[in-house]
């Protein structure tokens, strides 16, 4: 019996995003690896990108639940202790959403993030130089250091990490009940700087849509916090970096190489 480009594309999917419970994350090391193999992550599967939860296949702390009661019952401090494993980045690229990042994945995004920085006026402007006086900070230090409520810095905070320019790893534990914040960071103080040659956006939405193996179109507008160009996928698929196996899917024109997400 034969198949189609799609299905052996959303056969490999299954695998490679750890989709069934067969290929369920076991600890971890798999967390890391995991990360490390598709280059980006999300917590939640709320898209065609891989899903650390969805790849955990345990059930949620409280069936029928929402909001952290979706989480997995045991492994949702995976989630944070996963941040403070060497060369994975968090941030809310992911439409202010979590998006865990390989080393790889972040030289990707690095330009794209170092142009916001860059941009950033008022508020955002006088927070990220506040992190580059001061370094790495507290929330309740830097609200007490520039004289701002919680409402104001919390707004300028969730507009900077949702462009990534700001990022912080949540909560640190030592155990399941003892933990404290992490601090705020500026981008450019957790990452190496990198260079790219042309558009950026390219290459990073080459390595998501090889992340996910194979995605239907329409998803990618969701995958992250800047619009991608209307125009983009339809330019990769000419020059031969995307395909589409099917009518309204996409998957990269090297899909058909076996091994990791290949960023």
């Amino acid at each position: 019996m034969t198949t189609g480009p799609l299905t052996e594309l959303q056969g490999r999917r299954a695998i490679e995003c750890r989709l069934t419970p067969d290929r369920a994350l076991m600890s971890l090391d798999d967390a890391q690896a995991f990360v490390s193999d598709r280059g980006l992550i999300t917590r939640m599967p709320d898209s065609a990108l891989p899903s650390l939860f969805g790849a955990c296949h345990e059930e949620p702390a409280q069936a029928g639940g929402q909001g952290f009661a979706l989480w997995p019952k045991t492994k949702w401090i995976w989630s944070f202790q996963l941040a403070q494993r060497p060369g994975i980045l968090l941030t809310k690229l992911h439409r202010g959403k979590s998006l865990y990042l390989s080393p790889e994945a972040a030289r990707l995004i690095d330009p794209i993030v170092r142009s916001e920085i860059a941009a950033a006026t008022g508020d955002d402007a006088i927070l990220l130089d506040h992190l580059a006086a001061h370094g790495e900070s507290s929330s309740q230090d830097i609200g007490l250091e520039l004289g701002w409520d919680r409402r104001r810095l919390k707004s300028a905070r969730a507009r900077l990490e949702r462009v990534g320019a700001l990022v912080n790893d949540g909560l640190v534990f030592d155990d399941e009940t003892t933990w404290h914040f992490a601090p705020l960071r500026r981008w450019d103080a957790a990452t190496k700087a990198a260079t790219t040659d042309g558009d950026p956006y390219a290459p990073l939405l080459l390595a998501a849509v090889r992340a996910a193996v194979v995605t239907p179109e329409s998803d990618i507008r969701g995958w992250f916090s800047w619009p991608i160009p209307a125009d983009m996928v339809e330019t990769m698929v000419r020059s031969g970096h995307l395909t589409r196996p099917a009518p309204g899917w996409i998957a990269s024109a090297d899909s058909n190489v076996g091994g990791g997400a290949g960023i």
